[in-house]
């Protein structure tokens, strides 16, 4: 199978070899299983294996720790997954960009040695825990406590939604937890590298989800937590900063699994307006279909515009200085707003041109329109991402 894109950004030989690839591989390792992934609610290890085996999940991490390729292609491989799984393409997308980034950006020599090169092969996952019941969107307003004790940090408090947490090969999920208060009363929050299968974690079961049935998402409970005090991540009291840069890579990244949905959309609601007739002609004839089907064609064309100027930005070290980290973070809230709300249209659309097939689950559509409506809530919601770029418009907004 040969990745059918558009010239323009991401087009360079290695980027559109790369993107062959991994459309091979989707093709041969993904589509086959998909549909029973989801009805089964099973969890691929053996493909995380061949993921690792690919380089897939060193995208976008530097050469010293094992990684290999830039933001860009971390971003293609989401997408051409994404466009034959999303659940699938979230996998990858939160092992790398939740699970490795931290540890890889702002992780100690003796963190990165630890557990970098088992995550970067495959052979592990990590996850990354931000959330929580009461603190969501306001995730300064964590509740989970971190204190100090001799040599150790002792964890308490409970996280939501964490991807990667409860499978039989995670092996740390970083959390945020407040360490303490700040001289003007607001909370110092600090992130801590949790093991995996350490006294006093506990993975909840997992959740019964709407969609995303294939990747393994969880609440975790930590009750006296007892980790090392140099499993701290980073200075102490800066990591809700930390976790706010990681949400910014994570934007594009959610954005570009987006942008596969579009993409599967438009290409299995063309392939159904060309084969299905009426009244003796393809519906694809009919203005009334051709004419919405030209639509998602623009939502595709504009989504990946977002993704991959933003991808660029960062592969150009914008988020380097404070001009460039500003100018990043608009993009990826213009990227990730787009492409997901884009993505939810083109699912309804395509849902539509399929008639009551597309309410069927023997159809990828039944699928994607499914996986398509937390793409506007993971990462930061739609209204986060329109008051992020209000703000960066200068306006007042609260």
């Amino acid at each position: 199978m040969v990745a059918d894109h558009p010239s323009g950004f991401a087009d360079s030989s290695e980027h559109h070899d790369f993107r062959n690839s991994v459309a091979e591989f989707a093709a041969a390792e993904v589509a086959p299983y998909a549909a029973d992934w989801d009805r089964d609610h099973h969890f691929p290890l053996d493909l995380i294996t061949k993921m690792g085996a690919l380089g897939l999940f060193g995208l976008g991490v530097p050469e010293e720790y094992g990684g290999a390729g830039d933001f860009t292609s971390l971003c293609i491989a989401i997408e051409e997954l994404g466009r034959v799984d999303q659940s699938v393409g979230i996998t990858l997308e939160a092992a790398v960009g939740l699970g490795i980034g931290p540890i890889a950006t702002y992780g100690s020599d003796d963190q990165r040695e630890r557990w970098l090169p088992d995550l970067i092969a495959g052979r592990a996952l990590a996850g990354f825990g931000l959330t929580e019941p009461e603190a969501g969107s306001d995730a300064g307003a964590t509740r989970t406590r971190a204190r100090l004790d001799g040599d150790a940090w002792v964890i308490d408090g409970s996280k939501q939604f964490i991807t990667n947490s409860g499978t039989k090969i995670t092996s740390v999920v970083t959390v945020t937890a407040r360490t303490g208060t700040r001289d003007d009363g607001r909370a110092e929050i600090s992130a801590i590298c949790v093991p995996a299968g350490i006294e006093g974690l506990t993975v909840e079961p997992a959740y019964r989800k709407l969609g995303w049935h294939a990747s393994d998402t969880h609440p975790l409970t930590l009750r006296g937590v007892r980790v090392p005090a140099d499993h701290l991540l980073g200075e102490r009291g800066r990591g809700f900063s930390q976790f706010l840069a990681t949400l910014d890579d994570g934007r594009v990244a959610i954005a570009a699994l987006a942008l596969g949905c579009i993409r599967a959309c438009r290409d299995l609601a063309r392939d159904h307006a060309m084969d299905r007739t009426t009244f003796g002609k393809p519906i694809g004839s009919r203005q009334g279909i051709a004419f919405q089907l030209a639509d998602l064609d623009v939502l595709a064309e504009t989504s990946r515009l977002a993704v991959y100027s933003a991808a660029a930005m960062k592969d150009g070290g914008a988020p380097g200085t404070d001009a460039g980290r500003k100018a990043y973070r608009r993009a990826a809230a213009i990227a990730k707003l787009h492409a997901t709300e884009a993505a939810v249209t083109a699912t309804r659309v395509a849902a539509q041109v399929f008639g009551g097939y597309g309410f069927v689950e023997e159809y990828p559509i039944a699928r994607f329109y499914r996986d398509a409506k937390i793409l506007e809530i993971g990462e930061g919601t739609s209204e986060v991402q329109r008051l992020l770029i209000a703000r960066g418009m200068g306006l007042p907004v609260e």
